[in-house]
């Protein structure tokens, strides 16, 4: 598997048993339910189901990053028995973990004169980030070198496109993310937002849509507009949901016709505590490779 190894926060919503078998390490995140602290640990110790459901049942969530203490802690294991790291955080656009991730690493590369760790912010979320740390899985075991990983990472960076939609504005209202004024507008005329996450990380509205259905064709319609390669399309896409499995599902399938050409079938997986704390129930997003990501 190399010299070197990749890692990731736990907010690129995959679960344990995925990245065991990808050989991918992972540094957790934390979040509260009423002021009751957990790690976000894949759901290992909760269920997407109770987090969820504790949120409908009105427990006020908020979230912690991981600090520089526990980064330095934890990049020193990998340090200490001689390793590289190259490690990638969630979007700078939207958490400031990787401030924290630097910290450790500038303090570390002074100590360790025969190994490093490299840092890249991934300008990415969920679905996305998760198929990031798929793909340079993919390179390290086709034979990528530190070196050249360390490279591609960062002429390809901006090609990761991730798109999001929700049909429950609940939770973005609550958190600030939409006024109350626009949320009950919206909420009355069934709006469903569509968003990505644009150059600096940072999400994006870019379609107002009334109803599931007609945002689940708006964003299969944005992504086939995007996509590398078009119809011959032949990266993995991944999937995470917010307890709507279906839609999710939905979504899956339609993308498998337009692109069969992909590796593989669309991976679907759950929305963290992490990034579900502040989207709630009744949210997709969807990873894959495409043009550059749009200002």
């Amino acid at each position: 598997m190399g010299d070197y190894i990749i890692s990731c926060c736990s907010t690129a919503d995959v679960t344990e048993e995925y990245l065991k078998e990808k050989d991918i390490q992972h540094i957790c995140f934390h979040y509260y339910l009423d002021d009751k602290a957990y790690v976000d640990d894949l759901y290992k110790s909760m269920t997407p189901e109770a987090f969820y459901g504790a949120m409908v049942d009105g427990a006020m969530t908020k979230t912690s990053q991981v600090n520089a203490d526990e980064f330095t802690e934890y990049f020193r294991g990998f340090l200490e028995q001689g390793k590289n790291v190259i490690h990638l955080t969630l979007a700078s656009g939207i958490s400031g973990v990787i401030n924290s991730a630097r910290i450790a690493a500038n303090e570390l590369n002074e100590e360790f004169s025969d190994c490093k760790v490299v840092i890249f912010d991934s300008l990415t979320a969920s679905a996305g980030y998760g198929l990031f740390m798929d793909k340079l899985a993919s390179l390290r075991d086709a034979g990528y070198s530190f070196d050249e990983l360390v490279k591609w990472t960062e002429e390809n960076i901006q090609k990761q496109n991730t798109w999001f939609f929700t049909t429950d504005l609940t939770f973005l209202i609550r958190g600030g993310r939409v006024s109350k004024l626009s949320g009950w507008f919206g909420t009355a005329l069934n709006i469903c937002p569509l968003m990505n996450i644009n150059d600096e990380g940072k999400l994006i509205p870019r379609q107002k849509c009334r109803g599931k259905k007609m945002v689940k064709k708006a964003c299969v319609a944005a992504i086939k507009e995007r996509i590398q390669d078009g119809a011959d399309y032949s990266e993995n896409i991944f999937i995470t949901h917010s307890v709507c499995y279906d839609d999710a599902k939905e979504i899956a399938e339609m993308l498998e016709a337009e692109f069969p050409k992909m590796k593989e079938k669309v991976q679907i997986f759950n929305i963290g505590p992490t990034i579900g704390a502040h989207t709630g129930p009744g949210t997709v997003a969807i990873g894959f490779w495409g043009s550059p990501k749009e200002r």
